[in-house]
């Protein structure tokens, strides 16, 4: 049969260098067994065993197997010296089409065990490497040992020859003592350094340390290579294991890195003294200093003489160059991070006594200029400003801020008030006052941030040194952030004190402007002091005691600290009693001898109660039940309030059922309720404009997020209101005023505005000029009251007891009187005398208005002095409720 017929089956390429003999290929094959052997024909080194690991097949029909003892030896024989000699593509091919691969499972483990040939062979491969290292290292350091042996010999000869030589001269010339000294030193030079062996010994322990690293690391190697078996390794090798630990060690550890260059540094030096102590004749000491001065300068080696003492120091040259670029690196890397953590705000705000402000919003601005003004007197203070926002752009918004800090420094980082570290980072525990401010957006979410930042506060280790003022967008969360925080809490729920000072300013207008002057600090404020030289005083005298202050309470001490506004005349001021006083700072007040005033009777023995009023809310607030329970105990009884929203009217008694508001526990007011867009004029003409006595613009909730849009609208809605109301009212009813033209659209609506008051409620100040140069409308500046109002908290945290009084329903409140309940026409009166009729009906006059003036005056100078008043002047008193 010929080996080219195509119809014969071609031979496999992993069986081209068996060469069998001519009488074999012409033999008959023999009878096949009966048994039905299978055998894998694949030789053990075979290229097909390389490329087909787990392949195996049946023997062609005309090729029996090799089964002879003569046949192996012949494989054996011809298995290394015969190349092997690829198989071409096509041929490749076609065996591997013939083939039917059969795995038995007895044969797994057996190809198993060839599939980890290649690893094996590298493993070995491995290890003959190191083993070969180790002979060079071990005939190197034999070849030095020898050549240091015969260096050692020469210079024992010539030690022996310079003893010959020096006693020798000794014996010729024994009266030149100074030729002998010389002799003499030259033999301790040459016996200093001493010991030879000392020598050979350090090169040896130097080369040893050298080797250790490479030997260790090689070890490693072959252990971790040799614990792999076939394709499945271990989980984690041991040298994978190594890196990891090094890894995690310089990593977590601050100091992993100085410290691993101080031990670099140290082994170079220690390991080139000992290498240059054994190649040179100078001492061990020396030689570790000139090991120092190649590490720290690679130029010194220059001046080395010989071939050993030349190796050694240009090896510590070039470890003293590699420790340098470390150090280098590390100092490079130090300064990067320190620059850039001064830059992102990451550095610790070394201060005390300050003021420490916790998030970032829109009422930031007012807030910063209430408390520059507040620390004017003491020089200027410190503000630092934590919130989650780069420091680089906090510094700038707050550079663009329109205002004087008058001496304070504000001082920004950035952080998280929910995390202990950054708290640290600002200083928490020494600051004077904690300011917690709301985030723009859901009052829920905000609030509940505001409750976990109050956690974080009481969770610090070391103490709060200050109090801390927190303001809330919902008055239903005050009970719960009280309730954790405690005494050290003050609340200022934003909403709550807006709505109520919109209610009091719409029913008394010009009161928006007296709660500006008496909230922050450029004017008048609350004050609290203790003054001993008045101890056993009535509360009558004391209200005239005071030349530059207003006396308005007592902070009784046997009441716990318990602060009573507008107390009894007959009050006696006990000792530890403190007095509330509106002064123009801490510092600028203090009392004096009593004035003679003289006491009169008022004008009128009552105040006629004002009738019901007709009040209209445009828009729709969160806290619209709040305000609605707040006016139905303002408000005399038989009062309407209208409510215009585009709300409908079954889900608005849904929320005010829902926010806690019984509609049939309303005493003085009935609701009436229209629905309508409170920016379309047709829409605002169904309603009767011209019959309210007030108007109350509110921020709509569907835009109180953003402060341009709430403001637009609240604009838009008075421009529409007040041109309604001027078309509407007769011109006989309308009464010239202002310096605008009657004729002109701004003319008609200051005429307008005489016959009803509008509040708007504006979140941006800058809405604020617009609204105060066209005087057609009162305003309330929300942002700015609550930053004036968490101001004046976070300086005193007693006068949030007194705002809160003043801004509920119930209790004392500031209110505009008539000139008339306390003077007659043209009589001359000190403002201390106006003071002590209107204690007659237990007020306390704080300040005034005259007829042609735009500002009221808080707290006047010159209380002494006569002045002749007007029944068209108006006095600004705390009191109770009209009704009261």
């Amino acid at each position: 049969m010929s080996l080219d017929s195509e119809d014969s089956p071609s031979p496999s390429f992993d069986r081209d260098w068996f060469f069998p003999s001519p009488s074999f290929i012409h033999e008959s094959p023999p009878k096949s067994p009966k048994s039905h052997r299978r055998f894998s024909t694949t030789p053990k080194h075979s290229p097909d065993s390389i490329l087909s690991k787990s392949q195996s097949f049946r023997p062609s029909s005309s090729i029996p197997p090799p089964t002879t003892s003569k046949y192996g030896i012949l494989r054996r024989r011809v298995e290394f010296p015969r190349p092997l000699i690829k198989p071409s593509k096509q041929e490749q091919h076609h065996s591997f089409l013939d083939r039917k691969p059969v795995v038995p499972s007895e044969k797994k483990q057996s190809t198993e065990k060839v599939s980890s040939g290649p690893s094996v062979h590298r493993v070995r491969f491995r290890w003959d490497l190191t083993i070969t290292v180790a002979i060079v290292i071990t005939a190197l350091a034999s070849s030095v040992h020898k050549n240091f042996t015969l260096h050692n010999q020469v210079i024992d000869l010539q030690d022996q020859i310079l003893k010959l030589n020096v006693t020798l001269r000794a014996c010729n010339s024994l009266s030149n003592v100074d030729a002998s000294d010389s002799v003499m030193q030259e033999i301790d030079d040459y016996d200093y350094g001493g010991d030879n062996g000392l020598k050979i010994l350090a090169l040896i322990v130097s080369l040893t340390l050298l080797s250790i690293p490479v030997l260790a690391f090689k070890y490693i190697d072959f252990v971790s290579t040799s614990r792999s078996s076939g394709n499945i390794w271990e989980a984690v090798l041991l040298n994978k294991q190594l890196a990891y630990r090094v890894d995690v060690f310089l990593s977590v550890r601050p100091y992993a890195k100085p410290l691993a260059l101080l031990v670099a540094t140290l082994l170079v030096i220690c390991l080139g003294g000992l290498a240059m102590f054994g190649v040179t004749n100078d001492s061990l000491a020396d030689c570790l200093w000139l090991s120092w001065t190649f590490v720290a300068d690679s130029g010194n080696h220059a001046n080395s003489e010989g071939i050993g003492p030349r190796l050694v120091s240009v090896s510590i040259s070039f470890g003293g160059m590699l420790i340098f670029a470390m150090m280098l690196g590390l100092v490079s890397d130090a300064i990067s991070e320190k620059f850039d953590s001064l830059r992102k705000g990451r550095s610790k705000v070394v201060e005390q006594n300050h003021t420490l402000i916790l998030g970032w919003s829109d009422k930031l601005g007012s807030l910063l200029n209430q408390l520059a003004i507040a620390n004017e007197s003491l020089g200027g203070g410190i503000v630092v400003v934590m919130a989650e926002r780069d420091k680089e752009e906090m510094e700038m918004d707050i550079a663009k801020m329109e205002f004087d800090f008058k001496g304070t420094f504000v001082i920004c980082r950035s952080g998280s008030p929910l995390i202990l570290a950054d708290l640290k980072k600002v200083s928490v525990s020494k600051a004077r006052a904690i300011i917690v401010l709301a985030e723009d957006g859901n009052a829920d979410q905000s609030d509940a941030r505001a409750l976990r930042t109050v956690l974080s506060l009481i969770g610090v280790k070391e103490g709060l040194k200050g109090h801390i003022v927190v303001e809330l967008s919902d008055l239903d969360n005050e009970v719960l952030l009280k309730l954790v925080g405690g005494d050290l809490v003050e609340t200022v729920v934003a909403h709550d004190v807006i709505g109520r000072l919109m209610i009091q300013c719409a029913r008394q207008p010009g009161l928006a402007q007296i709660w500006e002057d008496i909230l922050g600090f450029e004017n008048c404020e609350f004050y609290i002091k203790r003054w001993p030289q008045l101890h056993g005083m009535q509360f009558e005298d004391i209200l005239i005691s005071f030349p530059d202050a207003i006396p308005c309470g007592i902070k009784v001490a046997s009441f716990g600290g318990k602060i009573i506004l507008n107390p009894e005349d007959s009050y006696v001021l006990q000792e530890g009693d403190e007095v509330l006083v509106i002064a123009e700072d801490d510092d600028s007040y203090a009392p004096a001898a009593l004035p003679t005033v003289w006491r009169g009777s008022l004008p009128k023995d009552s105040i006629v109660p004002k009738p019901a009023e007709r009040i209209l809310f445009c828009g729709w607030r969160r806290d619209m039940e709040d305000m609605i329970m707040v006016l139905d105990a303002f408000l005399a009884q038989g009062s309407e309030l209208w409510m215009f929203n585009d709300v409908p009217e079954k889900e608005r008694e849904r929320k005010l059922i829902d926010g806690g508001l019984d509609l049939s526990r309303l005493e003085n007011i009935q609701l009436v309720n229209r629905e309508g867009n409170t920016v379309i004029r047709r829409h605002l003409e169904s309603l009767p404009l011209q019959s309210f006595d007030s108007i109350l613009i509110l921020a709509d909730e569907s835009v109180e997020d953003s402060a341009m849009q709430a403001d637009s609208r609240s604009l838009a809605t008075l421009l529409l209101i007040r041109d309604i109301q001027s078309k509407r009212l007769p011109m006989s009813n309308q009464v010239h005023g202002g310096s605008f033209s009657q004729d002109t659209w701004i003319g008609e609506m200051q005429q307008a505005s005489d016959k009803s008051v509008i509040i708007s409620e504006i979140l941006d100040p800058r809405t604020k000029n617009l609204l105060s140069m066209s005087k057609i409308s009162d305003y309330v500046l929300s942002n700015e009251l609550v930053s004036m109002a968490l101001a004046m908290v976070a300086e005193d945290q007693q006068i949030n007891d007194v705002l809160k009084e003043l801004f509920a329903e119930e209790g004392n409140e500031l209110q505009i009187r008539q000139a008339d309940l306390y003077l007659f026409e043209g009589e001359e009166l000190s403002f201390y005398e106006v003071l002590i009729r209107a204690r007659q009906r237990r007020e306390i006059v704080i300040g005034y208005r005259v007829s042609n003036a735009e500002r009221a005056v808080i707290n006047p100078p010159a209380k002494s002095e006569r002045r002749r008043w007007s029944l068209k002047d108006v006095f600004v008193v705390i009191a109770q409720k009209e009704w009261e």
